[in-house]
C-alpha cells in the first residue's frame, strides 16, 4: 500500500512539473507588454507580446514589416484550423484589449471584457481591426470569424520610426480616448467612446452610497451635485439630497447641504421651490456671512439681480460684525441694478474696512470702485 502510494505520489509531482513549465524568456524575444488608459471610471488595458524591427539575430527589416512580415490580407498560416487567418497584432499569445464597462469600439458597441485583438492590415485600403471572443488562443492559428465580437475599419497614418511594437493612448477626452498600434513606420488608431458616461458614474455612485460610503452625508451631497452639475438623474439625486439633511445618524441641515438640495430643484426647473429651500439656509443661525454673499453672487449670475439685492441687505442685517463682506455684496447688488451711487458708497466702506485675507485683492476693488466712478 505504502508502494502505490509512492508511485502515485510521484506520478501527480511529475505531471504537475511538466504542466506548468519554467518560467524562460519569451519566445523569439519579442517581451511582453501592458498598458492602460481610465476614460473616466472606465478602465481599458491592452496586454501584448512587442515585437522589434529588428529580428532576434540582428537583421533588419525596415522596409519589410507591413506586407512581408506582417501579410496583407486575411491568410492560411499552415497551422491550426484557422484558413483566412487575420495578425495577432503583436506576438505569441493572443493580444487582448480588456473594457471594465461597456463601450464603443471604432463605432462598435462592444460589453465589458476581456477580447482578442486581431487586425487586417491592407495594401492600399483601409484596415480592419476585429475584436474575438476568443481571448486564449496561441496567435491567429484557430481565429474563428464567428467568434467575432465586432470590428472596426481604421486608416493607419505615417509616423516616426518605432523599433518595438507599441500600444499607447492619445486624444484622451473626458468620455473617449484613441488607442493606438505603432510599429515601423505605421500608426493604426482607433477611437474608444463611453456612450453615456456620466450614466457610467451614476451608476457606480449609487452603488457606492449602498456601502460604507453611505454613511457621509457629504457622499450624498457630492453625488446629487454631480447629477443637478449634469442635469441627469434629477429624481434619484433629490432624494440623495434630502439623505444628506435628513437621513437617520448622518443627515445634517446646514447652508451647504440646504444648497445642494436648492440646486438639485433649480435643475429640475423648480426654482420657487429652491428659492424657498435657500431662503431657510440663509436664515440658518449657523449660516455665515460669506456664505450668504456667495449665494447672493450666484443670483446676479442667473440674473436675478433684485433677488440678490435683498440677500446681500439680509446678509448686512444678519452679520452687523462683518464690516467687509456685507458692504461689498451690497456694492455688487446695487450695481447691478444700475445704482451706481449707492454701489459706489458701499465699494468705499468695504475697502475702508478690508481685512488682511482681502489685502491681496485690494486692487481689483479698486479697480471696479474706479469704473463706477466713471460711469456716475
Amino acid at each position: 500500500m505504502k508502494q502505490l502510494f509512492t508511485i502515485i505520489l510521484i506520478g501527480f509531482i511529475s505531471s504537475t512539473l511538466f504542466a506548468q513549465g519554467i518560467t524562460l524568456p519569451p519566445s523569439g524575444g519579442n517581451q511582453k507588454a501592458e498598458v492602460s488608459q481610465w476614460i473616466g471610471p472606465v478602465k481599458v488595458t491592452v496586454n501584448y507580446n512587442s515585437p522589434k524591427v529588428h529580428a532576434p539575430d540582428g537583421t533588419d527589416r525596415k522596409g519589410h514589416i507591413w506586407g512581408k512580415l506582417v501579410p496583407y490580407g486575411l491568410n492560411d498560416l499552415g497551422f491550426g484550423t484557422s484558413t483566412a487567418a487575420p495578425w495577432r497584432a503583436g506576438a505569441n499569445e493572443n493580444t487582448t484589449i480588456t473594457f471594465s464597462h461597456a463601450v464603443k469600439f471604432g463605432g462598435a458597441n462592444v460589453k465589458a471584457g476581456t477580447y482578442g485583438l486581431f487586425l487586417i492590415a491592407e495594401k492600399d485600403t483601409p484596415w480592419t481591426y476585429i475584436l474575438s471572443n476568443n481571448s486564449t488562443s496561441w496567435g491567429s492559428f484557430f481565429y474563428d470569424i464567428k467568434e467575432d465580437a465586432a470590428r472596426t475599419k481604421s486608416i493607419p497614418t505615417d509616423t516616426d520610426y518605432t523599433e518595438y511594437l507599441t500600444y499607447g493612448f492619445e486624444d484622451r477626452q473626458p468620455g473617449s480616448a484613441v488607442v493606438y498600434l505603432k510599429w515601423e513606420n505605421k500608426k493604426i488608431p482607433v477611437t474608444i467612446e463611453i456612450p453615456n458616461i456620466n450614466d457610467v458614474y451614476v451608476d457606480i455612485i449609487r452603488n457606492e452610497l449602498r456601502g460604507s460610503l453611505g454613511f457621509s452625508h457629504q457622499n450624498f451631497m457630492a453625488a446629487a451635485s454631480f447629477c443637478a452639475d449634469n442635469k441627469i438623474n434629477l429624481e434619484e439625486a433629490l432624494t440623495w439630497a434630502e439623505a444628506a439633511i435628513n437621513r437617520q445618524f448622518i443627515g445634517q441641515e446646514d447652508f451647504f447641504t440646504l444648497q445642494t438640495k436648492a440646486n438639485v430643484l433649480n435643475a429640475m426647473g423648480k426654482d420657487n421651490e429652491a428659492e424657498l429651500v435657500m431662503t431657510r439656509a440663509i436664515n440658518l443661525p449657523t449660516a455665515n456671512a460669506i456664505q450668504i454673499h456667495g449665494y447672493g453672487r450666484s443670483l446676479i449670475a442667473a440674473g436675478k439681480n433684485d433677488k440678490a439685492l435683498e440677500v446681500f441687505k439680509l446678509n448686512q442685517k444678519l452679520h452687523p460684525e462683518d464690516k467687509f463682506t456685507p458692504n461689498a455684496g451690497l456694492a455688487r447688488g446695487y450695481a447691478a441694478i444700475g445704482d451706481n451711487k449707492n454701489a459706489v458708497k458701499y465699494w468705499e466702506l468695504a475697502i475702508k474696512n478690508i481685512p488682511e485675507n482681502q489685502k491681496p485683492f485690494l486692487n481689483v476693488y479698486q479697480e471696479e470702485l474706479k469704473k463706477l466712478k466713471e460711469r456716475k
